[in-house]
């Protein structure tokens, strides 16, 4: 039997924040049996964790969401350094991803990680197409959509105002057809966001993953910061609210430079258990 844990990341309460399962020993497990265990779960990520390659890494991280393996995501990372530093590791802590070597820092159900590979921007999907994947009109769009990520690609598009962001609903014929278009990305993955300041209003939907709306995208969040710092110059700090529209309120932490961008956030342990199968 190998044992399992859950967490509430990306906030400081009971049922906020984006679900995570959190595999320890995943080294026990059949390889054919991960994706299956991710679909069981049906969280947006599951992460295995295993003995690191390289001496002096904490742990080497593995990430599935319900339908595929994915080489880097956020919320996972933040779970999986809360959960490493509740086994007693840390707080300085070096974790192994398919996107490389990422640092992070854990202790007290806090955890933040750096990461410092660049933003690849793979599309700039029709505008059209993507109102109408997100049941908007065009004129809801304040900024051309642009697709891009640090590992995982998603369509960031600017809108005009937070009850736009409200309105969004998901044309699933649309999404398919932009996955189509643009195979480049997460099912092309929407990310609409609305910025005030430095406090970023942001829903991310990924109805082809599985993933009808997500209430936490450290993935996104981070790119999204990288998208303003390479626009913009200088050093962004921001403040992503995320998941309130479906009743999770997140909250992650950005500061990117043009050296990398650090995503903060808590974890909060919900369940555990063990896999009996």
């Amino acid at each position: 039997m190998t044992r399992y844990l859950t967490y509430d990341v990306f906030t400081d309460r009971a049922f906020g924040g984006n679900p995570l399962a959190v595999v320890p020993e995943a080294d026990t497990l059949p390889e054919e049996q991960l994706q299956k265990i991710a679909r069981e779960f049906n969280y947006s990520e599951t992460v295995f964790l295993y003995p690191p390659k390289e001496a002096g890494n904490t742990a080497r991280l593995r990430i599935f969401t319900p339908t595929m393996e994915v080489p880097f995501a956020g919320h996972p990372t933040i779970g999986a350094a809360v959960a490493l530093s509740e086994m007693g590791y840390g707080p300085e802590l070096r974790l192994e991803l398919k996107v490389g070597l990422i640092t992070a820092k854990a202790a007290d159900g806090k955890a933040e990680f750096t990461a410092t590979q660049p933003l690849e921007t793979v599309a700039h999907p029709e505008a059209a197409l993507v109102a109408k994947a997100l049941g908007l009109s065009e004129s809801d769009l304040k900024s051309a959509p642009v697709m891009a990520g640090m590992g995982l690609a998603f369509t960031f598009t600017e809108l005009t105002s937070r009850a736009a962001l409200a309105r969004v609903t998901c044309d699933i014929a649309s999404f398919r057809e932009g996955h189509a278009r643009y195979p480049m990305g997460l099912d092309f993955a929407q990310a609409p966001y609305w910025r005030d300041g430095e406090t970023v209003h942001l829903r991310m939907f990924a109805p082809l993953d599985d993933i009808p709306e997500d209430p936490a995208t450290g993935s996104a969040a981070a790119a999204l910061g990288r998208v303003f710092q390479e626009r913009d110059g200088g050093d962004i700090t921001m403040t992503i609210h995320q998941g309130d529209d479906m009743g999770r309120p997140s909250r992650i932490s950005v500061h990117a430079t043009p050296e990398g961008v650090t995503i903060g956030g808590q974890a909060i342990r919900m369940m555990e258990g063990k896999l009996v199968f």
